[in-house]
């Protein structure tokens, strides 16, 4: 077992990057560990690699201030809303509602969430001028410290300070602001993974370079346009009316991305006729001679007709030079598995014809048939979204400018498929990212889950009258924040769900049932009642649920150090500690270890001490641990199977220093 010393304040986010150096570059570090750029420059200048002073990249004022924010520690633990929690809809639930600095909450979730996420939306602020949004900063760096930190002359660490205290929200005050979210972001997503960001053109440009720079260029996928306003737009241009936003799409690794399809929009041609179709279902007929193809001489051969007659492309097309889509090779299969067909035209002209089959390829793989997602997003309107979360609020005009819960629906099915995968929002407003995951498990049969971050903004009295006025009367919450909006949204759209969506689809699929009881005849009867049964299980038991965590201060004076060692000086006293508090350590702890949120520490017994268990991690929290409750640890590990913690993790300021002696040397015969 490893006996290092960790340390609450130790919780910061992995540095992929660094693993990827230590790997390739070991002699680039020291013993300390610290890299060293200079010889790292030497190794690279011998393979004949030039560095120069200027290249090509984004740069601002506090670019460097924010690459320090996404390596820097944690300031604070995670606290459980336990009463919510342990309500029935909620307690056995995978989704996450976590109230926070989404900075600090990403850090939390970096260990446990590390490559876990399929697919990340945010709508972070637009830096409009009116939207609020003004650069906050409470972290304390001296000029020297920054200095050190930063790589940066004293002239400029000052400069930083000063903007940062600023309150600015400038191009370089939102940069700052969200280039260390999106870098821990990133860390969060799967190979696989997506992450959709909703901006206007205040600042698309300047997201676009830093995007490509956090996510690298290769792995931009597309600029979405959205038209997010009906009728004849907005007057937000002096120069032009705009109905559009933007939705930028980047992947974490392109050669992995997969998109699925849409449906088909021309489906009216599989359709239009009864007598296309056979035993692979409907078709159209498609002409084989194009001649706006590229010719090419390896598709231009004869073709029998079923008189007997040859035609070859240009037959068709005035005699000009033109050839067939299809190699001959290709043709000769069509032909023999049915392909092909045979037609006079009005001229009483032979033309050959393929058939393009709704339910099958022209390789004769049975498919599903659909079409490329355009980047144009037509369906969905702001107006709409807003019409709805106004109904769900009882008519109340909650929230301004709500995303259309249909519009994330749309991009999880694009890049969200499996059952199982996990959707992230960081700014998560009005909630509808969580809606959206609800809605669509109930339409699927899917089990996404999400987690939402939510800061506790104050909600303003004179700009939002009605949301202060419905948070404080009817929530009864005295200090009304737009936190307990996104609440009581999921709350409300998880009840429409249970009672509109799943119960209509529960009782279609029991009168299906019924229907199928009723008919002696039918194929695979038994089988088809057995999959509604699973099906109508599956809907009750969807998880409309959710459970709520929250960031709190670390306690005063927890990381106290003295300038020399004084018995009499009490550094930190944990005899004020609640049982509340001791529950939060051990949640930060847990997560900071790889634990998920949602993953239960299970509760063992060693002669009277609890401690608590999960994934080869043992945690000791409390006071009065005794040898005799190491005796009965010891005999746990030697008898129980199930029990093999690789890691004992103990709470030292309720340990004495003879318990962790006696644990540590015990602890040495162990092979793990």
């Amino acid at each position: 077992m490893d006996n290092e010393q960790k340390i609450t304040t130790d919780i910061k986010v992995p540095n992929k990057n660094m693993e990827v150096l230590k790997k390739h570059f070991g002699q680039c570090f020291d013993k300390n560990g610290n890299f060293d750029i200079e010889k790292f420059k030497q190794e690279l200048s011998e393979n004949e690699i030039d560095f120069y002073k200027e290249s090509y990249g984004l740069d601002w004022l506090g670019k460097s201030y924010a690459r320090i924010l996404a390596s820097d520690e944690a300031t604070t633990l995670l606290k459980e809303d336990e009463e919510h929690n342990q309500k029935d809809e909620n307690k056995d639930s995978q989704n996450l509602l976590i109230k926070g600095d989404n900075l600090e909450v990403l850090k939390h979730l970096s260990n446990a969430y590390y490559e876990k996420i399929k697919m990340i939306y945010i709508d972070p602020p637009y830096n409009t001028g009116s939207d609020g949004f003004v650069y906050q900063d409470n972290r304390k760096f001296t000029i020297d410290e920054l200095k050190q930190l930063a790589g940066v002359d004293e002239e400029k660490a000052k400069r930083i300070l000063d903007f940062t205290q600023s309150k600015s929200n400038s191009h370089s005050a939102w940069l700052t602001f969200m280039y260390p979210r999106l870098y821990i972001a990133k860390q969060l997503l799967k190979d696989d993974g997506l992450i959709f960001i909703s901006i206007d053109d205040n600042e698309v440009a300047q997201l676009r370079l830093l995007m490509d720079e956090v996510f690298g260029e290769e792995n931009f996928v597309g600029n979405l346009i959205w038209l997010n306003q009906e009728g004849g737009g907005g007057s937000d241009s002096k120069h032009f009316r705009l109905k559009h936003e933007y939705i930028l799409c980047f992947s974490n690794n392109v050669d992995e991305l997969l998109i699925n399809g849409v449906e088909i929009s021309n489906l009216e041609r599989y359709t239009q006729s009864d007598k296309y179709e056979n035993q692979r279902g409907k078709y159209y007929l498609q002409k084989l001679g194009m001649g706006s193809i590229q010719y090419s001489s390896s598709l231009d051969y004869e073709i029998t007709m079923p008189d007997g007659i040859k035609i070859k492309p240009a037959d068709n097309n005035n005699g000009k030079k033109a050839c067939w889509r299809w190699s001959k090779e290709k043709y000769n299969w069509g032909l023999k598995n049915d392909f092909i067909e045979f037609k006079k035209d009005r001229e009483k002209q032979w033309q050959v014809y393929t058939k393009q089959y709704l339910k099958c390829d022209n390789e004769g793989n049975f498919i599903e048939r659909q079409n490329r997602p355009t980047g144009v997003i037509e369906k969905f309107s702001s107006t709409q979204a807003s019409k709805k979360i106004q109904e769900l609020f009882s008519g109340n005009k909650i929230f301004s400018y709500p995303k259309p819960y249909d519009l994330i629906s749309y991009l999880i099915s694009l890049s969200a498929s499996e059952k199982n995968d996990i959707i992230l929002d960081f700014f998560a407003g009005s909630g509808t990212t969580g809606d959206a995951v609800m809605q669509l498990n109930a339409e699927d049969g899917g089990n996404r889950n999400f987690i939402l971050v939510q800061l506790p903004e104050p909600i303003d009295k004179k700009k939002s009258k009605t949301a202060y006025d419905f948070v404080k009367d009817e929530l009864k919450i005295s200090e009304p924040t737009i936190f307990e909006i996104t609440k009581e949204r999921l709350i409300r759209a998880s009840k429409k769900i249970k009672e509109e969506t799943i119960t209509s689809k529960i009782a279609n699929k029991e009168k299906e049932i019924t229907e199928l009881n009723g008919k002696l005849d039918l194929d695979n009867k038994d089988e088809k009642i057995q999959q509604l049964k699973t099906e109508i299980e599956n809907l009750k038991n969807q998880d409309l649920g959710f459970r709520i965590f929250e960031t709190t201060p670390i306690w005063d004076d927890y990381g106290f150090e003295a300038d020399e060692l004084n018995p009499q000086l009490k550094i930190f006293d944990e005899s004020t500690l609640s049982e509340e508090d001791i529950k939060a350590l051990l949640i930060t702890w847990k997560t900071y270890d790889g634990i998920t949120l949602t993953e239960p520490l299970i509760e063992l017994d060693f002669g009277g001490y609890i401690g608590y268990f999960a994934d080869k991690k043992l945690y000791l929290m409390d006071k009065g641990f005794s040898t005799e409750n190491l005796k009965n640890l010891l005999e746990k590990i030697d008898t129980d199977k199930e029990f093999n913690p690789t890691s004992i993790v103990a709470f030292g300021y309720n340990f004495d220093s003879k318990n962790l002696r006696e644990i540590s040397e015990n602890i040495k015969s162990y092979a793990n």
